[in-house]
């Protein structure tokens, strides 16, 4: 049992490598979207630093504890998009029917695709979140105890794999729905915007769904308070900011069922 895996992860590390050495062999084009992700990540913190010019509070955060929550946010944001981003082309692969050319190989479905085309471009996100995260550290004044340095490792990679579930459940749309696009989007790219800021900020409805009925809240916000010691202005309790990788193994196990059944309910080109 054991010779097949190894087998199985030898082959999809070559397919990983053969990807990397292809994007790689471009070497002004790929220096050119490692910059530009790194630009990306920039543009979204100047929107965060041209409201701290208006305001010195933004719903009682100061710009250190804005940051923080941000930080959070873009390095769990950009782990999954470099881990699994590319799997919106599952819409692509099912009009076109290339999806059937993947079923029919000895490999599993989903991970085949997401080796198709590694986004190796995107670790400049993942870098310039790191950076950021860092920055925001520091500017929020969090003591560095090993509780809160285990917090800052746990949060960003429990927001990734959170991230990456709501790609691929929401990718899976396209086996029955093929235009899908704009939903996957809006809880993706709309999910990582939510989380980006104090939850403070949004009100009403609006807030609870995205927050505690589809768990965002728990993906840099309640992490964040716990870092900063400081109570949830709306009342939830502190241990919250642990819950992150709970969220993670429900939101993992709930996709890949969603997955499973798109699969075994495909029925070919133009089902």
């Amino acid at each position: 049992m054991a010779e097949p895996r190894a087998a199985t992860a030898a082959i999809y590390r070559r397919l990983i490598a053969a990807q990397v050495r292809s994007q790689a062999s471009y070497r002004v084009s790929f220096t050119l979207d490692l910059l530009t992700n790194v630009v990306f990540t920039g543009a979204d913190l100047l929107t965060v630093l041209v409201v701290f010019q208006r305001v010195p509070l933004l719903a009682g955060f100061s710009l250190g504890d804005a940051l923080l929550v941000f930080g959070l946010s873009s390095l769990a944001f950009s782990l999954a998009d470099l881990a699994v981003g590319n799997i919106d082309r599952v819409q692509r692969h099912v009009r076109t029917g290339l999806l059937d050319a993947v079923l029919i190989r000895p490999l599993g479905v989903l991970w085949q695709l997401l080796v198709m085309d590694v986004g190796v471009r995107r670790i400049g996100r993942v870098l310039s979140g790191v950076v950021v995260l860092a920055i925001a550290v520091r500017l929020a004044g969090v003591p560095l105890t090993p509780a809160n340095l285990l917090l800052l490792a746990v949060t960003p990679v429990a927001g990734a794999v959170f991230f990456s579930a709501v790609f691929v459940a929401t990718a899976t749309v396209a086996f029955w729905w093929v235009d899908s696009g704009e939903l996957s989007a809006a809880l993706t790219y709309g999910g990582r915007d939510f989380t980006s800021y104090p939850m403070t900020v949004y009100g009403g409805w609006f807030r609870h769904l995205l927050a505690f009925g589809l768990g965002f809240g728990l993906v840099a916000y309640y992490p964040a308070l716990l870092l900063l010691d400081r109570p949830d202005p709306l009342g939830a309790p502190a241990w919250l900011g642990w819950c992150g990788p709970l969220l993670a193994a429900v939101a993992a196990t709930l996709a890949a069922l969603v997955w499973r059944t798109g699969v075994r309910h495909y029925r070919s080109t133009g089902s």
